[in-house]
């Protein structure tokens, strides 16, 4: 009833019906709210036009010259040249609401879109320079009669030829063309409905393949490229896409990985690489990407040159570690010998004096260390432990649970690891200290890693006068959400009175026996 009583012009009606729907069913919020989008935005282009046609009427000049200049362009099999000039013309005239109003009322864009003359100036690939004034004419001409004009957007969008001209359009090799037709587009998307016809109706596997090629200029035409990409993928019905269409866009985004980073745009680079990131954050699309050998190898090869000179490429590998941290999240790896350069790069990176590329680096070790003993060894050689360590003791909340995880692998593996942790970390003071964060993550890998390296000589010993039992108790008897905690900390507990029988009489006076049994049913009936 609602759609009807909207073909109707009944606008209040139709929100009427349009809000008992919501109110029946909230979960239709979200098709409910474009409906009263819909509802207000065709009355007010029914005012503008109602306005547009009294000032018409009343002979007002520009409205009447509007009027004749479309006349005048819809003749047929003139000059190419004539519809150019008739359009500046009529582009200049475009300054307010009255006359881009009236460009649509009186069919100014069938007049234009469907002369035979300027279509084919359109479709020419190769265009000459008379073909190219059309073109650029056209799109400036668009560009004037949809700005602050959803209703002119939404006919310009919708028409059939549409979507498929302007995604080809901003691929052209004609640069004017190619800056005319980002121009509109960055206009378009100005506002949410714009962003929605943009997504809704052009090709965007040829408007994806278009934006990335901007990266081949240097200058801002780049960052507004990026730009546009990064707010159209923050539509719902992009992502919806992106995921059911990645086959056939991920050569041009593997192409993007391939770029010499010395040549492009940093921040342009940048920026779509982390967005590249953000969406890999939907498994299924972390999925796809990690299926892709060649779509791996380019982000190592790239990351290789970025060392080159981390200072300058700062950004980019920024953001390129964020896409491997999220690559990383699939099991299994591209392959053992991507995970094993993946590692060897992040090492690398732990001497950067960058807070962020230090974080992220660790991040990716926390996630490659555990496929391998070789990495795991050569992360050792590499000196991760004392790199780890030191994160610990300067690092934030992020950094400390990618290097307490990192410690926990290694610490599972290797004697060494634990040695070497039981030495650099005095009296288990740091990671005492870890165990009463409220990070249930950090709590539970600080407890592995605690339980771990009590297996060297003479570490049980070291916390002989501390609270050790009563902390480890408390967590292993804790209603902690993840159980990792109350088993690594119940198994830290046990390997702690194996290694030094006074933590055992300690534990006996605490009733810790029965506490640890009773932990022990609940994690096995949980």
């Amino acid at each position: 009833m609602g759609k009807a009583h909207l073909a109707l012009k009944n606008y209040s009606v139709s929100r009427e019906c349009f809000q008992k729907i919501l109110e029946i069913n909230p979960q239709l919020q979200t098709q409910v709210k474009d409906y009263l989008n819909q509802v207000d935005l065709r009355q007010k282009a029914d005012l503008q036009e109602k306005e547009a046609h009294e000032l018409l009427d009343s002979g007002k000049n520009t409205a009447v010259t509007t009027k004749n200049l479309l006349e005048t362009l819809s003749k047929p099999d003139q000059n190419p040249l004539f519809y150019a000039g008739g359009i500046e013309i009529l582009t200049e005239m475009m300054k307010d609401c009255t006359e881009r109003t009236l460009f649509r009322t009186q069919n100014g864009f069938s007049i234009i879109s469907g002369n035979e003359i300027i279509r084919r100036c359109f479709s020419t690939a190769g265009k000459d320079a008379m073909e190219e004034t059309v073109c650029v004419s056209v799109l400036r001409l668009w560009q004037a009669v949809c700005s602050e004009n959803e209703e002119n957007q939404r006919l310009l969008v919708t028409r059939p030829d549409t979507g498929r001209l302007l995604s080809s359009l901003l691929a052209s090799d004609v640069l004017t063309i190619q800056e005319q037709s980002l121009a509109l587009l960055l206009q378009l998307a100005q506002s949410e409905n714009g962003r929605s016809l943009v997504v809704s109706h052009l090709d965007l596997t040829r408007l994806l393949e278009a934006l990335v090629s901007f990266l081949k200029f240097s200058d801002k035409k780049a960052n507004s490229a990026m730009g546009l990409l990064i707010d159209l993928a923050l539509e719902e019905r992009f992502q919806v896409w992106f995921q059911a269409n990645l086959p056939s866009v991920l050569p041009a985004l593997t192409g993007v990985l391939k770029r010499d980073p010395r040549v492009t745009n940093t921040l342009a680079l940048s920026q779509c690489i982390a967005l590249m990131g953000n969406l890999s954050a939907e498994a299924a699309t972390r999925r796809q990407m990690s299926a892709s050998e060649e779509f791996g190898n380019a982000c190592l090869s790239l990351m290789a040159r970025c060392e080159e000179d981390v200072d300058l490429f700062r950004e980019v590998i920024y953001a390129l570690l964020g896409l491997m941290m999220n690559l990383c999240l699939q099991s299994p790896f591209v392959s053992e010998i991507w995970t094993m350069e993946a590692s060897r790069r992040c090492m690398s990176l732990l001497n950067s004096q960058d807070g962020g590329i230090l974080t992220r680096a660790a991040g990716v070790l926390s996630r490659t260390l555990s496929s391998s003993l070789k990495i795991v060894e050569e992360a050792l050689r590499a000196g991760v432990v004392k790199k780890m360590i030191k994160f610990l003791k300067t690092g934030g909340q992020t950094a400390s649970r990618y290097a307490v995880k990192t410690l926990a692998i290694c610490t599972n593996s290797y004697h060494e690891a634990r040695e070497e942790v039981t030495r650099l970390d005095k009296k288990f003071s740091v990671l005492k200290e870890l165990l009463s964060s409220e990070d249930e993550i950090l709590v539970g890998n600080a407890a592995l890693c605690l339980g771990n390296c009590m297996e060297v000589p003479q570490a049980a010993s070291s916390l002989l006068k501390t609270d050790i039992v009563q902390v480890l108790l408390k967590l292993a008897g804790s209603d902690a959400q993840k159980t990792a905690v109350q088993l690594n900390a119940g198994i830290a507990l046990g390997k702690l009175c194996t290694a030094e029988p006074r933590f055992a009489a300690q534990l006996r006076e605490l009733h810790g026996i029965e506490i640890l049994n009773s932990t022990v049913k609940y994690l096995n009936d949980s």
